[in-house]
């Protein structure tokens, strides 16, 4: 690309050494998935998709160019979420179970999930990525501090709605995904810092082929990204995963392009955060410190 056209892969490698850059970590976890597939191979996927996106976020007039990044590059174990906002790019939906679980402040956390389904289902041992919320909750994540988002019809057991309303998680459907921002407000009036769970299968399978949790009736891309970007902006989001996708499974591309729009979004958001806070010294500090 030319040097007037900066490619969102070129911010993501610059490598910048601030305090408040944006973490990006790809945890390519797929063992112990409902549905055996190659959710490995997403990360660099998604990563690979960035050469051909721009770093400005035309509909916010925020330029990642002024974003500070680090990529952490691959891990099976998910970073301390210690920066002011991590994203993680998985691999299933076990990130998220794999990303807090072991947190001394877990209870003082709350989780925020965009997706298709519950992740309430009984699991032996390491939960897979049909339990990630379930298994938190036996972690010691309060189940009041807990909102999901675009669950759909016909994609999950009425047991599993049950054992969620027992609980006192809120569930809300994808026609509801406009109420992200004031979720986020609730939850955040609530706890000391809101983990976002976007499961991309929460999109309409027509968005989404490479998801195999995906159907028909799901939240189309827009809506999902006006989502990202209030993750990406909201001072109290401390972490972001973006996970489900096989891109084995891809038509066109599409549901890895959507996967890296939402990165970005959520980036551009962080961008604006970062905007707002700016002080007569410059970028102040995001959220409350945490024990780590």
């Amino acid at each position: 690309m030319s040097a007037d056209w900066p490619t969102a892969a070129a911010w993501l490698a610059s490598g910048s050494d601030n305090d408040d850059a944006l973490v990006v970590a790809g945890i390519p976890l797929h063992e112990g998935s409902v549905t055996p597939s190659r959710y490995d191979l997403a990360p660099s996927a998604i990563r690979e998709r960035l050469g051909r996106l721009s770093t400005f976020a035309a509909d916010h007039d925020v330029d990642l160019a002024d974003v500070p990044v680090r990529d952490h590059g691959d891990s099976d174990r998910p970073p301390a979420l210690d920066a002011p906002l991590t994203v993680l790019l998985g691999g299933h939906n076990g990130v998220t179970y794999e990303a807090l679980h072991s947190r001394p402040d877990l209870p003082r956390w709350g989780l925020l999930t965009l997706d298709a389904h519950h992740d309430v289902r009984a699991y032996d041992g390491a939960p897979g990525n049909g339990s990630p919320v379930r298994a938190l909750v036996d972690a010691g994540l309060p189940a009041e501090h807990i909102v999901q988002v675009g669950i759909h019809g016909f994609c999950n057991a009425p047991a599993h709605r049950r054992w969620c309303e027992a609980r006192g998680i809120r569930v809300l459907g994808p026609a509801e995904i406009g109420l992200v921002p004031l979720v986020l407000a609730e939850l955040a009036a609530r706890c000391d810092a809101v983990y976002v769970d976007i499961d991309m299968d929460v999109l309409d399978r027509a968005y989404a082929p490479a998801c195999p949790g995906s159907r028909p009736g799901g939240v189309r891309p827009a809506e999902l990204f006006a989502a990202a970007f209030a993750a990406g902006a909201h001072p109290a989001v401390r972490a972001v995963d973006i996970v489900e996708v096989d891109p084995t499974r891809d038509v066109a591309s599409v549901t890895v392009d959507a996967s890296a729009l939402t990165l970005l979004t959520v980036a551009a958001g962080y961008g604006d955060r970062r905007r707002k806070s700016a002080g007569p010294g410059g970028i102040t500090g995001s959220g409350r410190e945490l024990d780590s």
